[in-house]
C-alpha cells in the first residue's frame, strides 16, 4: 500500500506543507544563527558566494521559496480537486531543495554551473507541478503563479551568474528583483486568503473587491517586477519611473488593506498577524520609493518586506494552514501571538528604526536576528510534531 492510500504511514510526504514548512522554518533558524555568528566575528561557514551572499541568497531562494512551495503545492490541491504532489514525487522535489541547500554552504569547492543547475532546478519543478492539474482542469486563473515562479527561477539563476562572473552590479539588482516578486506572490496569495480567512472566523460577509484597487495593487506591483527586470538585464537606470510605480502600489494596497477591516481581528493573533505583515508592504514600497527618489540605499526598505511581509505574513499562515490540514481546530496556540508580535517589533526596528537612529545599527542587527530565531523556534516547537503526524480526524493529507 502506497503512502497515497494509507494516510498514517509517511505522513511528512502526504501534502507538501508538512516537510517544506518544518523545514523551511528550521532552515531559517539555522542560517540566522549562523548570520548572528558572523556579525559578531565568528565565521563558522564559508559558502558558496560568500557570507554576505549567502545570507541574502538564502533567505529568499532557501527559506522563502520553500514556504511559498509548500504553500502552493498545497492549495492547488484544494483549487483544482486534484491530489496534490506527495509520496516519493514529493520526497524527491525536498530533497532537491535540502541538496542544494548543504550544497551552497558547505560545498563551495564545487564547479559553480553544478550548484546553479542543482539550485536552480527547484522553482521549475514547482511551477511544473502546480501547472499540470491547473491546465487539466483548465482553471487559468490560478495559472498566473506559474510565470511568477518561473520568474522567480531565473532571478535566482541571475544571482548565481552574479558569483560565477563577479558581477556584483547583477547580484543587488537580482535580488532586488526576487524580493519584489515574492511581495508580489504575497500580495497575490494576500488578496484571497486574508480577507477570506477574516471572513470565516469573524462571521462577517467579506468585502466586495474594487476594480480600480485590484488593478492599482496588483498592476502597479507587477509593472514595478518588470522594470526591474529589464534595469537588471540592461544595466540601465529609471529610479524615477520604478519610485513612482512603487508609489502607486503602495497607495493601492494600502487602501486596499483598509477594506478588509484588520482591526475586527484584534482578539485573533492568526487574523492580525496576516494584516499588519499585509500592512509591510505599502510601508515597505513607500520606503524604497522614497530611498530611491533620494539615492539612498534601499536596505532599511527591503527588510521591512523581508521580515515585516515575507517572515510575518509566512509565521502566520503557516500556523493557521498547519492546523487545519491536519485535521485541528484553528485556534492560536501558545506563545504564537507573541512570535508574530516580536517579528513585527523587529520588523520595524530593522526599517523604520533605523533610518530614524543609523548609529544604533550593531545592537539592532543582533536583537532582529535573535528575535526571528526565538519567534520561529516558537513555531518549530508547536508544530513539529502535527506535520510529522497523520491528520487527527483519519483524513488523507
Amino acid at each position: 500500500m502506497t503512502a497515497r492510500h494509507n494516510p498514517k504511514r509517511f505522513a511528512f510526504i502526504r501534502l507538501a506543507f508538512r516537510p517544506f514548512f518544518l523545514l523551511g522554518a528550521l532552515f531559517s533558524l539555522l542560517s540566522l544563527l549562523v548570520w548572528l555568528a558572523f556579525w559578531h566575528g565568528n565565521l563558522w561557514l564559508t559558502p558558496y558566494g560568500g557570507m554576505l551572499w549567502w545570507h541574502q541568497h538564502e533567505m529568499l531562494f532557501g527559506f522563502g521559496s520553500a514556504i511559498i512551495a509548500g504553500f502552493l503545492l498545497t492549495a492547488v490541491q484544494n483549487w483544482t480537486g486534484r491530489p496534490g504532489l506527495s509520496g516519493w514525487p514529493l520526497l524527491a522535489l525536498v530533497s532537491l531543495w535540502l541538496t542544494a541547500r548543504l550544497l551552497l554552504a558547505y560545498a563551495a569547492h564545487l564547479p559553480a554551473w553544478w550548484l546553479l543547475l542543482i539550485d536552480g532546478a527547484f522553482l521549475p519543478l514547482v511551477a511544473l507541478a502546480m501547472a499540470k492539474p491547473v491546465i487539466t482542469e483548465r482553471m487559468w486563473r490560478n495559472l498566473m503563479f506559474v510565470p511568477v515562479l518561473l520568474a522567480l527561477a531565473l532571478t535566482n539563476i541571475a544571482m548565481h551568474v552574479g558569483v560565477m562572473s563577479g558581477n556584483a552590479l547583477l547580484i543587488r539588482e537580482a535580488g532586488h528583483l526576487a524580493m519584489l516578486i515574492i511581495t508580489l506572490v504575497m500580495v497575490l496569495l494576500g488578496g484571497r486568503v486574508i480577507p477570506f480567512f477574516t471572513s470565516r472566523k469573524l462571521g462577517v460577509p467579506q468585502p466586495e473587491r474594487t476594480r480600480l484597487i485590484e488593478i492599482g495593487s496588483m498592476g502597479a506591483l507587477a509593472a514595478a517586477v518588470l522594470l526591474q527586470g529589464v534595469l537588471m538585464i540592461s544595466g540601465l537606470h529609471a529610479d524615477t519611473m520604478l519610485a513612482a510605480l512603487m508609489v502607486i502600489a503602495a497607495i493601492s494596497n494600502a487602501w486596499r488593506l483598509s477594506h478588509w477591516k484588520g482591526w475586527q481581528s484584534w482578539r485573533e493573533p492568526l487574523l492580525w498577524g496576516l494584516h499588519l505583515s499585509y500592512a509591510f508592504i505599502p510601508l515597505g514600497l513607500a520606503m524604497w520609493a522614497w530611498q530611491l527618489f533620494t539615492g539612498q540605499r534601499v536596505e532599511t526598505a527591503l527588510h521591512a518586506l523581508a521580515i515585516g511581509s515575507m517572515g510575518t505574513m509566512m509565521l502566520a499562515m503557516m500556523s493557521r494552514v498547519s492546523l487545519g490540514h491536519t485535521g485541528r481546530a484553528i485556534r492560536t496556540l501558545p506563545g504564537i501571538g507573541v512570535a508574530i508580535a516580536v517579528l513585527l517589533i523587529a520588523a520595524l526596528l530593522r526599517s523604520v528604526w533605523l533610518v530614524l537612529f543609523p548609529q544604533s545599527s550593531h545592537w539592532v542587527y543582533s536583537v532582529v536576528i535573535i528575535a526571528w530565531c526565538l519567534s520561529y523556534l516558537v513555531f518549530v516547537l508547536h508544530y513539529a510534531v502535527p506535520l510529522l503526524s497523520a491528520r487527527v480526524d483519519g483524513e488523507e493529507g
